[in-house]
């Protein structure tokens, strides 16, 4: 494996939260309509937030959405953004890209979010370069929660997600939710 790839395991390289919003949950017929990116270090210290990017897609697009997605991004009003956004999946892929580079080396970071393995295959698919920007690994928190919720029930009924479904609201939720495993979850080291 190439040393390009390795982050340096210092408690200060930095992680890069994504979240998108989606038409639907299936790579191959779903589009990104939205996407939030924050740079932490590894305390989950805020480093930078990036601009809020909502990508224009089709009317058709939009009137494929099944009742949950049509109904979620129309309240959160997603939709009527998405229609007036002037900036297609190439132009949003550039500019996370530009902002990424001011903060973190390409291949270093791993990405970090909830069921970000869903958010991956559609960077994947539509934003194959901002994809090969990010470290092959993944900080997954939902992966935390699923292991709570096996071996520690309790933990998991102490947080209470608000599920407002827009990208950057999603993301700091989940960097609270992952703050909140590791004070309950998590052994502390000694020397911490």
């Amino acid at each position: 494996m190439s040393t390009e790839n390795k982050g340096s395991g210092n408690k200060t390289d930095p992680m890069i939260w994504v979240d998108m919003e989606m038409s639907g949950l299936k790579p191959d017929s779903d589009r990104i309509l939205e996407i939030a990116m924050i740079v932490t270090d590894a305390h989950l210290n805020i480093i930078a937030t990036a601009p809020v990017w909502v990508v224009h897609q089709t009317d058709e697009v939009l009137g494929g959405m099944d009742a949950w997605n049509t109904g979620t991004h129309t309240k959160s009003g997603l939709v009527d953004k998405v229609r007036a956004s002037n900036l297609d999946e190439g132009v949003v892929e550039e500019q996370c890209i530009t902002f990424l580079k001011q903060y973190v080396k390409a291949n270093t970071a791993p990405m970090c979010g909830n069921s970000i393995c869903q958010d991956r295959r559609f960077m994947a698919r539509y934003m194959p370069t901002l994809e090969a920007y990010f470290h092959y690994r993944n900080v997954d928190v939902s992966t935390i929660k699923e292991l709570c919720k096996r071996w520690q029930p309790e933990i998991v009924k102490g947080f209470n997600k608000q599920q407002a479904h827009t990208a950057l609201a999603d993301i700091m939720e989940s960097i609270e939710e992952l703050k909140y495993y590791r004070e309950r979850f998590f052994i502390p080291s000694q020397n911490e």
